[in-house]
Formats: structure tokens, sequence, C-alpha cells
């Protein structure tokens, strides 16, 4: 590696260039070349889903809502009042204790657990991709914020020169004042630089 930059940045990580993983050597060069590295992690999730994963999604977001539980009671009651009440003189299709209920009830908790089960590792899947995605932020903006320390101390070190070349020429000139007795006259123009 030829680059000086490189080295700075592959030392900031406290590894050498060869040492660094694709994606630091990937944040270096974009600090290098002023490229961006956010982006947007859940547009792109979103948009590679496959069908199943759209509709697990879905699923699980309705399953887990306040429409779903008053829907579902309002299922639970009518069935009760159905098979109780209304029904009750001619045979009810479902008598007390609501077997086929139950049968339904677990059929629907069986088959909505996966689904639920399917939703929430993507969704850990897309936590993932967020916390990588905030760690490549995050280490662009502390090579970029080391970039910036070390060009704010050029600054300072290259001021402190001036200072004291400065300095310098202030004693050189208090010395030929005290020297010559006498103060540059008005046609001086003051020592050579």
């Amino acid at each position: 590696m030829s680059n000086p930059s490189k080295t700075n940045a592959a030392t900031t990580l406290g590894r050498e260039w060869e040492h660094l993983a694709a994606r630091e050597r990937r944040i270096v060069e974009a600090v290098l070349h002023r490229r961006g590295v956010a982006r947007d992690v859940n547009q792109a999730f979103m948009d590679d889903r496959t069908f199943g994963q759209r509709m697990a999604d879905r699923i699980a977001a309705f399953g887990g809502s306040w429409p779903f539980i008053g829907l579902f009671m309002l299922f639970l009651a009518g069935w009760m009042a159905l098979n109780s009440v209304i029904l009750a003189r001619r045979g009810p299709f479902d008598p007390y204790p609501y077997i086929l209920l139950n049968l339904i009830l677990s059929t629907l908790a069986a088959l909505q657990a996966p689904v639920i089960m399917m939703s929430q590792n993507r969704q850990g899947e897309r936590d993932r991709l967020n916390a990588a995605n905030d760690y490549e932020v995050n280490l662009k903006a502390e090579l970029e914020i080391r970039a910036l320390h070390e060009k704010l101390d050029a600054l300072r070190e290259a001021d402190w020169a001036e200072l004291v070349r400065l300095q310098q020429l202030q004693i050189q000139m208090l010395e030929r004042l005290v020297a010559g007795g006498r103060p540059h006259g008005a046609g001086d123009v003051g020592p050579p630089l």
C-alpha cells in the first residue's frame, strides 16, 4: 500500500491495511474519496422481500393489532351466541364445549405462531443490517473527525511556527534598536526580511 492516508486510517483503526475487514477498507476508501456511506437500509430491506415474506409481515402486523383482537372477540362471541342461543332449538352444529371452535383456534394458533416467528426473524435481520450501517457511518464519522483534528493540529503548528518567526524578528529589531541607541527614523523601512 503506497497511500499514506490509507496507512493513517489503518493505524487509526489499530490494524494494518491488509488486516482490515472489507467493509472497513470500503469506509476508509469512502473517507479518502469523500463519498457517503449512509444508506436507507429499511428501504433496501423492504424492496428485497419475497412474496412469502411480504405476506408473513402483513399477517404478523395484523395478527398483533387491536383491530385483530376486536374482530376475533366478535367472532368468538358470535360463534358462541350462534351455537348456544340461536341454534339451540334446532341442534347447534358445535354445541358447548365448542370442540369445533377449539379445533379452529388451535389450527389458527399453529399457523399464526410460525408466521409471527418468520416476521420476527426478519425484524432481527433488519436490526442487524441497521447495526452494520450504524457501525459504518460511525466509523466514517470517527475517521473524518480524526482527519479534521490532524488538519487543525497542522494549522496550529504552522501558526506557532509563524509566531515564533515573528517573535524572533521582533527580538532582532529590539536588539538593533538597543545596539544602535536610537529608534528608526521616518524614512527607515525596517530590517530586511
